[in-house]
C-alpha cells in the first residue's frame, strides 16, 4: 500500500490549499484511500477504460447500415467485423491481462519500493504539462520500437503480426496484442511517469486518455468531432492515420502525434470523401 507521508486522516481538513484539484485529492485520500493506494489501480483503471470506450463502438459496428448517421464516416464499409472477431480481440485481452499483467502486478508488489502520495494536488497547469510529457514520449518510444517492428521480418512474424490480424480495425481490437507487445507497452506506461516525477493524479489522467486515444485509432471511423479533427494542425493521426497504416503497414507509425511520421517521411493521408 502506498505512504502518504506525514498526512493525518483523522480529521476532514487539509491544510489550506490553492489548488483547483485539491478538495477532489482530498477527498481521494480521505475516503477512497485503499483504491488510490492499491498497485492494482492502474490495471482496473487501463482495462475499464478499454471496456467501457469499446462497446459503443463495437455497438454501432454490429448495427451497421442501420445507423446512417455514423455509418456514413465509416472509413472501410465494405469490411465489417463480425461478433466473432470482436470476441476474439476481447479474450486476447482479458486472457493476456488475468495471466500475465495481474502477476507481474503481484510480483511487483514484492521487489518494487513502496511509492508514495504526496499531500498537495497537483495544479492544473502540471497536469497539463506532465500528461503532455508522458504521452510525447510514449509516442516516441512506440514510434521507433513500432517502426523496427515492422522492418524485421522476424520481430513482425513474432511478436506485432498479432495486431495486424484484420486490416479493418475495430474498437475491440485495440489490445488485441502479443504478451511480448503488451508487456513492453505496460513497461512504459508504468515507467514514464515515474522518470518524469509525474503526480499520481496526472498518471491517472493521461491514463484514461490515452487509452480514449488508442481505442479512437482503432475504431474505423472517421468521426468529424474525433481528437485528430478537433486539435488543430493535423497534430494527431487519430482514426485515419492508423486504419491507413492497417491498409498499408509501410506508415503512420506513431501512436498518436503525426509529428515522427512527418519527419522520417512515413506519413499517409487517407483521400477525402463526401459525406454528405
Amino acid at each position: 500500500m502506498l505512504n502518504i507521508s506525514e498526512l493525518s486522516l483523522r480529521s476532514p481538513h487539509f491544510r489550506a490549499s490553492d489548488r483547483l484539484l485539491q478538495p477532489f485529492w482530498d477527498h481521494l485520500l480521505l475516503h477512497h484511500l485503499s483504491l488510490v493506494s492499491s498497485p492494482f489501480l492502474p490495471v482496473i483503471l487501463a482495462f475499464s477504460c478499454y471496456f467501457c470506450f469499446s462497446l459503443p463502438f463495437a455497438v454501432l459496428d454490429l448495427l451497421g447500415e442501420r445507423v446512417p448517421l455514423f455509418h456514413k464516416y465509416k472509413i472501410q464499409q465494405n469490411r465489417r467485423p463480425t461478433l466473432g472477431m470482436m470476441a476474439k480481440s476481447f479474450m486476447t485481452s482479458l486472457y493476456n491481462h488475468i495471466f500475465f499483467v495481474l502477476p507481474a502486478v503481484i510480483i511487483g508488489m514484492f521487489i518494487l519500493p513502496t511509492p508514495t502520495l504526496p499531500r498537495d494536488a497537483p495544479t492544473l497547469y502540471q497536469l497539463f504539462t506532465e500528461g503532455l510529457a508522458i504521452l510525447l514520449l510514449f509516442d516516441t518510444q512506440y514510434f521507433i520500437w513500432h517502426f523496427v517492428h515492422h522492418k524485421n521480418l522476424q520481430l513482425y512474424r513474432w511478436v506485432h503480426a498479432v495486431h495486424h490480424e484484420y486490416m479493418a480495425p475495430f474498437s475491440w481490437s485495440t489490445e488485441q496484442l502479443s504478451i511480448p507487445e503488451l508487456m513492453t507497452v505496460g513497461f512504459w506506461s508504468n515507467l514514464d511517469p515515474i522518470l518524469l516525477r509525474c503526480h499520481p493524479l496526472s498518471t491517472w489522467c493521461i491514463t484514461v486518455l490515452s487509452i480514449w486515444m488508442s481505442v479512437e485509432d482503432h475504431i474505423g471511423y472517421d468521426l468529424p468531432w474525433t481528437l485528430s479533427h478537433l486539435v488543430p494542425f493535423g497534430l494527431l493521426g487519430g482514426a485515419p492515420a492508423h486504419d491507413l497504416h492497417h491498409q498499408k503497414p509501410s506508415s503512420n507509425y506513431a501512436p498518436f502525434f503525426s509529428h515522427w511520421d512527418r519527419i522520417f517521411g512515413t506519413a499517409m493521408s487517407l483521400k477525402k470523401k463526401n459525406v454528405d
